[in-house]
């Protein structure tokens, strides 16, 4: 896809998304894998140079810190994710917070707002990990992505937009715990951006939301990418 420019983005099942920069930088957005049921065991994962939080639940966070560890990536995360992770062991975090940018080798990555929740449970204690958040990421020579993380839809995607103009962006559909298609169909009027990754479905029976839904609310609908986990765009 020459949008991409020659990033590849892979989905992984869930809300889990790794992208390799034409540069060779590797970044794991939201790994949940072991106990994830649709992401696809056959799948080897490359080193990841830079492990991305969107926020603290268990399906977006369970294979941080082994990812981390054992490929020494850097993992970003709002601050107070970021001390949770480094108190686990995790050699190299970079906190961060909504709205502010960091630089990561060839990517400059901005911290959005989302609307959701962020906690973790810890024995038969729910431990505050920050505000859930959204990336983009702007890639030195290439596209511009949006991760929205798990959350609503909300107006202010329109700031989005006219702020970073992102090309690709990952939306969750499931509904249930974030918007299902109804509500992803008019983030994607608010962000008009040229393709659309669907995420967060049909990893549990309450994420009902299909791909297919979304496409049929859409002006040219043909810009909803669909594929099986494990597949690139």
């Amino acid at each position: 896809m020459s949008l991409l420019k020659g990033t590849k983005v892979t989905w992984l099942g869930h809300a889990t998304v790794l992208v390799e920069t034409a540069k060779g930088t590797r970044i794991l957005i939201d790994p949940f894998l072991e106990h994830n049921p649709k992401f696809p065991k056959s799948f080897e994962l490359p080193k990841i140079d830079f492990v991305l939080l969107t926020h603290g639940h268990i399906d977006h966070t369970a294979d941080a810190a082994p990812v981390a560890k054992k490929h020494g990536a850097t993992v970003v995360a709002i601050y107070e994710l970021a001390l949770y992770m480094a108190a686990q062991g995790v050699e190299k975090t970079l906190g961060m917070n909504i709205g502010g940018t960091v630089r990561i080798a060839d990517v400059a990555v901005t911290m959005t707002q989302a609307f959701h929740s962020s906690s973790l449970q810890v024995g038969d204690t729910f431990v505050y990990l920050g505000e859930p958040a959204g990336y983009v990421l702007t890639i030195d020579d290439g596209p511009v992505l949006y991760h929205a993380g798990d959350t609503a839809v909300f107006g202010d995607m329109a700031l989005i937009r006219e702020l970073y103009a992102p090309e690709v962006v990952m939306l969750p559909i499931g509904g249930g715990y974030t918007m299902a298609p109804k509500e992803a169909a008019v983030a994607v009027r608010l962000l008009t951006p040229k393709k659309i990754l669907p995420l967060h479905w049909g990893t549990m029976p309450q994420l009902a939301g299909r791909p297919e839904q979304l496409a049929a609310l859409i002006d040219a609908p043909e810009r909803v990418v669909i594929v099986e986990p494990g597949e690139a765009m």
